[in-house]
């Protein structure tokens, strides 16, 4: 374990990432197992640990690069930018290659994330992959805000856990667009 303000974290996390391992980080709301958005080892890994398979959630580096993902049409991209904000994401379709298939919800679609924690901000910016973000919890468990706690009960599953002490915020808001519209499924 190692605090997101130490040198090395980012070099360490991006090594990790980059050999299709799994970490655990902090976000600006919760702690979130990420892996390579473009590795079937990657995704396999977390959909073992987590008891599951669904889809998954990627981060962006920025909205800029959030809408070359994005395949929605250009008078829409407003409405998607606005609504990209702290605490939220917002499942789109999105163009074919951007992810592994395993990670894409119903017709080719992705929620994507920009957290406004700097560590995310850094990890995103130094990859050239989006970057898997979904909760630290075993489906059907509340997920887990303690470092401690989640080294305890994950330890021997992952490759590296990056702590910023205990987080208290709630899961992200969540929007999918469809239609032309975007719809809240969790507030």
């Amino acid at each position: 374990m190692i605090h997101w303000v130490k040198q090395g974290a980012i070099e360490k996390a991006t090594k990790v990432l980059g050999e299709n391992g799994v970490i655990v980080y902090p976000t600006d709301t919760l702690y979130g197992f990420g892996g390579n958005a473009n590795s079937a080892d990657a995704i396999q890994k977390i959909n073992i640990i987590k008891g599951r398979t669904s889809p998954m959630s990627v981060l962006a580096p920025d909205k800029e690069t959030a809408l070359t993902w994005m395949e929605i049409p250009e008078e829409k991209h407003e409405l998607i930018i606005n609504c990209l904000r702290e605490k939220t994401t917002v499942i789109v379709p999105v163009k074919n290659g951007i992810v592994h298939p395993l990670i894409l919800g119903k017709g080719n679609s992705l929620g994507i994330r920009i957290p406004h924690h700097p560590f995310c901000k850094a990890l995103s910016q130094s990859m050239s992959n989006p970057i898997i973000t979904t909760s630290v919890n075993r489906t059907g468990k509340p997920p887990m805000r303690s470092p401690k706690k989640i080294e305890m009960e994950f330890a021997n599953d992952v490759d590296l856990i990056i702590e910023d002490g205990e987080l208290s915020a709630s899961a992200s808001r969540i929007y999918i667009y469809k239609k032309g519209e975007l719809n809240i499924l969790r507030p």
